[in-house]
């Protein structure tokens, strides 16, 4: 078990507030082309000079909090293999933590202010190279808000506690309660859901698989008629956020099934679903495509599909097709 887990959570939540607010300043004082000019390139996806911010931050901050724990720290950037370690010299083995983190989860979209992002981090006792997603105890993700946006919120869980959060008025430093609520509905039928599709690479398929899920559920397309609907929020943090919250009933992103997106590394990685054990302590399933719970080492480099429903209900309802076409459109072995 985490030590002072609490004490832990309220420390992390001052890092995500140090870094929200430094991207936010960033974000009203530069142009979206300064923030959007690739400044490296990382695991076969490109760094952009608003990581640069927001990673800065995040070293400044977690070598305050290495002075009461000790852990291995795990994101892009921090080097060659994305690891850390705090204190600096420590043996990595004695650390008591690994924490994992993405300090912009949802980078695109917030550089041109199209849309929030997320500062994701999950922390697992410390169990060597392997530790792994199963083992995280603790995970927060802040809202970065667009500089348009006055209202930013946080969702947080400690394993079994289940999932709190709250939201923050920037223009008056009110800050309320927020209750996660997934959405209680039993059919997809006008609601939001959908299979990812971001980049250019295997969204043709993608597409034909959303679309064939849909017509195994709700029959085929009626004139004039929307069955269901789609948002692709080009965010791990956010898409789970959107289930955690009602808006959403069903997600799924596949990438790392499409040949051409697993080469180029554009996919999940473990840092962009290391919150998602609090989607399910507000009661949302989470599976890999295989109908798993989700597991991967905490690193930056393991490509990860998952699946996400907003209850067990609309689970049941929509997993057996998803599979059963899956092997049907060639995405899994039959």
């Amino acid at each position: 078990m985490i030590r002072e887990a609490q004490q832990l959570l309220e420390q992390l939540q001052i890092i995500h507030g140090a870094i929200r607010d430094q991207v936010l300043r960033a974000s009203e004082e530069m142009a979206a082309e300064q923030l959007s000019a690739i400044v490296a390139e990382q695991a076969g996806d490109v760094v952009f000079a608003i990581d640069r911010i927001s990673e800065e931050v995040l070293l400044k901050q977690f070598a305050r909090l290495a002075e009461r724990w000790s852990f291995v720290l795990i994101a892009e950037g921090l080097s060659e293999d994305g690891v850390a370690v705090f204190p600096h010299g420590i043996d990595p083995a004695q650390a008591e933590l690994r924490i994992i983190i993405d300090p912009i989860d949802g980078t695109r979209g917030v550089m041109y202010q199209k849309r929030a992002a997320w500062i994701l981090t999950g922390v697992a006792p410390n169990h060597g190279s392997q530790t792994g997603l199963h083992q995280i105890e603790l995970a927060i993700q802040t809202e970065i808000p667009l500089v348009k946006q006055h209202l930013c919120d946080s969702l947080w869980a400690i394993k079994g506690q289940g999932a709190h959060g709250q939201r923050l008025n920037r223009l008056t430093g009110e800050v309320r309660e927020l209750v996660p609520r997934p959405s209680q509905a039993t059919t997809i039928a006008q609601g939001y859901g959908n299979i990812a599709r971001f980049f250019p690479g295997g969204r043709a398929a993608l597409a034909a698989l959303d679309d064939a899920v849909v017509e195994a559920l709700l029959g085929p397309v009626q004139q004039g008629r929307a069955q269901a609907f789609e948002d692709q929020y080009i965010s791990t943090g956010g898409q789970l956020y959107e289930l955690m919250m009602g808006h959403d009933r069903w997600l799924a992103d596949l990438r790392p099934l499409v040949p051409m997106l697993k080469q180029t590394g554009l996919c999940c990685h473990p840092y962009d679903l290391c919150t998602e054990l609090i989607a399910r302590e507000a009661g949302v399933i989470v599976t890999n495509e295989h109908n798993q719970p989700l597991d991967a080492p905490l690193d930056v480099d393991s490509k990860l599909a998952w699946i996400g429903f907003a209850n067990a209900a609309l689970a049941q309802q929509i997993m057996p097709h998803l599979q059963r076409l899956m092997r049907t459109h060639h995405f899994i072995g039959a």
